[in-house]
């Protein structure tokens, strides 16, 4: 009988272990700046160290590892000013989404984005971080996806690489869990009377809760 590892892996080797080393590191289990330990991992995923290679290389083009001569891979990790950088060009990126989103707003598009708040919030009370970012995600590509925009998506998709295991960090904390859920539900108000200045306003200010919480852990980090 094939263990449930077996049933979820892809075609390829390389394929499963870059899948588990990306949800690894974007949800937080190996956290930013942390070491990659080869040896352990291709005995956790029963894979030889030709894959697992294979995978880091593909997620140090990504920028979601790094390689140090003589000390080997190492989980990325951000700068504050790295960080803030990101989540400004998020902001004007996703301003231009988020407006043409609800002037064309395609239908059906409020109901999924209910369904999948009501995913959103379920994570949230369980305290399930990776769920509850994985929802999250959905839930602001699936307003962002209805710009039409395709293009503009995967420059916003991206940036949003980059931050995922901050993202996870910030949601680890109940109040940040609850702090979005409110202003998610600002949002898919603002859509349903078509106010495309309130919806902005209220994703500028869920993003700048998220970085000031995390100014706060990077700071308390460096220190």
């Amino acid at each position: 009988m094939s263990s449930p590892v077996q049933k979820r892996r892809p075609q390829t080797a390389q394929q499963f272990v870059l899948e588990e080393l990306r949800r690894a590191i974007t949800s937080g289990e190996l956290r930013p700046g942390g070491p990659i330990r080869q040896e352990a991992l291709a005995a956790r995923f029963e894979v030889s160290r030709v894959p697992l290679r294979e995978a880091l290389k593909s997620l140090e083009a990504e920028g979601l590892v790094v390689h140090h001569v003589h000390r080997g891979y190492f989980v990325a990790e951000l700068s504050l000013n790295d960080l803030e950088e990101i989540y400004r060009i998020r902001e004007l990126l996703e301003t231009e989404a988020v407006r043409m989103a609800v002037r064309w707003l395609p239908d059906g598009t409020i109901a999924a984005l209910e369904r999948i708040q009501r995913e959103v919030e379920r994570a949230a009370d369980e305290g399930d971080v990776a769920a509850m970012a994985a929802a999250n995600r959905l839930f602001h590509f699936t307003l962002i996806e209805a710009s039409g925009m395709p293009r503009l998506v995967r420059l916003i998709a991206s940036l949003w690489d980059a931050t995922d295991a901050y993202r996870s960090l910030y949601y680890t904390e109940s109040p940040h869990r609850k702090q979005a859920i409110r202003e998610h539900r600002a949002v898919i108000s603002a859509l349903r009377h078509g106010d495309e200045d309130a919806a902005v306003r209220w994703l500028d200010e869920h993003r700048a809760h998220a970085v000031a919480a995390l100014r706060e852990v990077l700071e308390l980090e460096r220190d």
